[in-house]
């Protein structure tokens, strides 16, 4: 896959790559989307939050075809509640991403754990989450 918009879930519920820079993914406006408050409701935001992370990670990786990555644990707090389209971004520093591929290298797995923060629209706050991954070399 070229992209985790590309998998069949992520695909049906509309997760698009965004465009602006420095986004990861997006999650359009849309009433399909909504609770019964009418802001976005929390599990489209946590498919957004561990789709974002496993895209991260894709790019990361995108030179090596044998790793498998799985999500293991996912830590999120609701911050603000969204209203429209939601967007990504990614808090993983380049040290993190070194420690990995050390392990990798080292012993052939890895956990490592992306975060994530969603903002809706409007420029609201509405999610932080950790994403931790356990990770295999073929």
């Amino acid at each position: 896959k070229h992209s985790v918009t590309e998998l069949p879930f992520n695909s049906f519920i509309g997760i698009q790559v965004a465009t602006d820079t420095g986004q990861f993914l997006r999650l359009p406006s849309g009433g399909q989307y909504l609770n019964h408050l009418g802001t976005v409701h929390a599990s489209a935001l946590l498919a957004l939050a561990e789709a974002s992370s496993g895209e991260f990670l894709l790019r990361h990786f995108r030179s090596s075809e044998n790793v498998v990555p799985v999500v293991r644990r996912i830590e999120a707090k609701f911050r603000k509640p969204a209203n429209g389209g939601v967007t990504s971004t990614i808090g993983t520093s380049s040290d993190v991403l070194a420690q990995l591929d050390a392990d990798l290298t080292a012993k052939g797995r890895a956990l490592t754990s992306i975060a994530v923060e969603l903002h809706d629209e409007s420029g609201t706050h509405a999610l932080s989450a950790s994403v931790e991954w356990f990770i295999q070399r073929l």
